[in-house]
């Protein structure tokens, strides 16, 4: 088996983490507030992210290191507040159609990278951005009445568009150990100041979901490091479509969800415009190291 290939393996392995840790903050989000789960995951994590740093060359000394502290910062903050959202958002509005709406989150990043990062989008990417948001449009329904509980997943994807965002700024001169040092301790450091304060006493079965779910936590992640370690990010952003897939189907079969013909429609609508999108951008980097314009 190549390098390549057992990226993809850990690539794939890693989003059906990340959708089975959906599932379980979902569950645990109908009983307890996002920010305690919140909470009790970032430790771990955090431990998680000091460990992969002090192994990185340079330690811990070097992971502290960082030209962009603001930026840092801002990211661990969007990673929490992103998460405490999709929790929020599942329990609101369910797996399916939160991760439909997750979905549009490259579209946005391709929209933002304009103003924000100087890139220049063809029209073709343009042509896919706004069909992509026609998708959304038909997965809101809103000649059928606007469904409030997807604020939330809209929100979500705004969230998680500006983390990539800013992701890629601080990814031009930083390592990942640094950028991954920081969204840890930050995370952990924001948690633990308001966590505390909305921790509610534990059911006896719960502690064992609130142990899943910190130990998928840094699963996933590993998981994702590993891909990253032998793929491009564009080689990975498509495969991150099947957490779509996979969450949709612990919808249906746990939660008993159900698959409307316009949340089909649409995820299918915005999942084949981000993948356009992500393969345009591509071939501009591909021209780009080759000195085409």
């Amino acid at each position: 088996m190549t390098s390549q290939q057992r990226g993809y393996i850990f690539a794939i392995l890693a989003f059906v983490v990340f959708a089975s840790q959906d599932a379980i903050s979902r569950h645990l989000a109908e009983s307890y507030h996002p920010l305690m789960i919140t909470f009790i995951r970032f430790w771990p994590f955090a431990a998680f992210a000091i460990f992969i740093a002090a192994r990185a060359p340079g330690g811990l000394k070097g992971a502290l290191r960082t030209k962009h502290p603001i930026l840092q910062v801002l990211r661990g903050l969007l990673l929490v507040t992103q998460i405490a959202t999709a929790m929020a958002a599942f329990s609101q509005a369910g797996l399916i159609k939160s991760q439909a709406i997750f979905a549009s989150s490259p579209l946005l990043v391709a929209l933002l990278a304009v103003p924000l990062l100087g890139e220049k989008v063809g029209w073709r990417r343009v042509v896919a951005i706004f069909v992509g948001l026609v998708g959304v449009l038909i997965i809101l329904n809103p000649t059928g009445g606007f469904d409030h509980t997807l604020i939330l997943p809209l929100i979500n994807a705004v969230q998680m568009a500006a983390y990539s965002i800013a992701t890629r700024i601080v990814g031009r001169d930083e390592q990942a150990s640094t950028s991954f040092f920081y969204l840890g301790v930050v995370g952990w450091l924001f948690t633990s100041a308001i966590g505390p304060f909305y921790l509610t006493p534990v059911q006896g079965p719960d502690w064992v979901w609130f142990g899943i779910v910190s130990v998928t936590s840094i699963i996933s992640h590993y998981l994702l490091i590993m891909a990253y370690n032998r793929l491009d990010a564009t080689q990975i952003q498509p495969i991150s479509y099947f957490q779509l897939v996979w969450a949709s189907m612990l919808g249906v079969v746990i939660f008993s969800e159900v698959l409307h013909w316009n949340v089909l429609a649409g995820s299918m609508i915005v999942v084949g415009a981000g993948l356009f999108t992500i393969w345009r951008e591509a071939i501009r980097r591909r021209e780009a190291t080759q000195g085409f314009r």
